[in-house]
């Protein structure tokens, strides 16, 4: 999600929908005790929706809202994992408290009327 609200109807709505869903998500990551550090983090031509710590562990969380829990895990491409691991390698450079810590690629799948379904360790990092 990122940039101003498309103008066409249809994908304005999906736009929101997604916003909504980022935002479900970070209420129900910071429920399990993750502290945000950043959300909507654009480096490049990547973007990581949510950046977070929990203990030593720091996850780059992806969240995709679907119409079914299948449909949102199917929607984490190969594509989008390499912009994602690319963003997360920007982030991280020059950062001293992130060399002892776990880093990891997580998934938040938000689908219609369920709690937010978190996936530690959704996919790895994805070399070109």
């Amino acid at each position: 999600m990122t940039g101003a609200p498309p103008r066409n109807a249809k994908r304005r709505s999906a736009y929101r929908w997604g916003l909504r869903a980022e935002t479900l998500a970070a209420v129900a990551l910071r429920l399990k005790g993750w502290k945000l550090l950043a959300r909507r983090y654009k480096a490049g031509n990547g973007e990581i929706d949510i950046i977070a710590r929990k203990g030593d562990t720091i996850a780059f969380v992806e969240v995709k809202a679907r119409a079914t829990r299948e449909a949102a895990l199917a929607a984490i491409t190969a594509q989008g994992q390499r912009r994602i691991a690319a963003a997360a390698r920007v982030w991280q450079a020059g950062r001293e408290d992130t060399d002892a810590a776990t880093l990891r690629f997580d998934a938040v799948l938000v689908v219609p009327r369920r709690w937010p379904i978190h996936i530690a360790d959704a996919f790895t990092a994805v070399e070109r």
